[in-house]
């Protein structure tokens, strides 16, 4: 089974993550591709310095993520500019990961592939997996753990969720909404209890 998982930044999505491959599923990481599609070296860095200029590039010739974000956060056509070269890339990988997890399910059994994707909800392909996973947490609690784990300030947050899909556009999506407000176990064991019902 081809599983979305999302959920709005700070809420707790890579903790379900980290529990979903405990319980066995191979999860495909869209943020991880996303920072391997333009790495120092690669296509996809030479287009964004095409499009934004030498001096999104840190000393190491790494892309410096905090200056594009600062560019793309202040700005919705930039941001699109950047999302048009990085996705296709994204997908790109995707398509070549689900092949060899495919692979690899006949030799161990793997029953559940679940891509990991922050705005699955925006990109319009909820549609295209067999069930979509959103980890969910009211919008004071994603403000409050940005501030206390990031080190971001107030504004910054709410910039930042602002500037992603509402909790009701991604709940609407949901085939399993999982609520991140209470403890690690409660979530384990909310989750144990999604993956059991996916694969009864």
């Amino acid at each position: 089974m081809r599983i979305g998982l999302t959920g709005g930044i700070a809420s707790g999505k890579s903790s379900v993550s980290a529990i979903l491959r405990e319980l066995g599923a191979v999860v495909i990481d869209a943020d991880q591709l996303a920072r391997e599609v333009v790495a120092k070296g690669t296509r996809g860095l030479e287009q964004v310095v095409e499009a934004f200029g030498a001096e999104v590039l840190g000393p190491d010739g790494e892309m410096d993520r905090a200056k594009v974000g600062a560019i793309v956060f202040a700005d919705e056509e930039r941001r699109r500019v950047l999302e048009s070269i990085v996705h296709p890339l994204v997908f790109e990988r995707i398509v070549e990961l689900e092949a060899a997890a495919n692979g690899v399910d006949g030799a161990d059994g793997t029953d559940l592939v679940v891509h990991d994707i922050p705005l699955l909800a925006e990109s319009g392909r909820a549609d295209t997996f067999d069930a979509v996973i959103v980890v969910d947490a009211p919008v004071e609690v994603q403000v409050e753990r940005m501030v206390r784990d990031r080190g971001w300030t107030r504004e910054e947050a709410e910039a930042r969720i602002a500037a992603q899909a509402s909790r009701e556009d991604r709940r609407a999506v949901a085939t399993y909404v999982i609520d991140n407000t209470g403890t690690l176990d409660d979530l384990r064991h909310r989750v144990t209890e999604v993956v059991e019902e996916l694969r009864s």
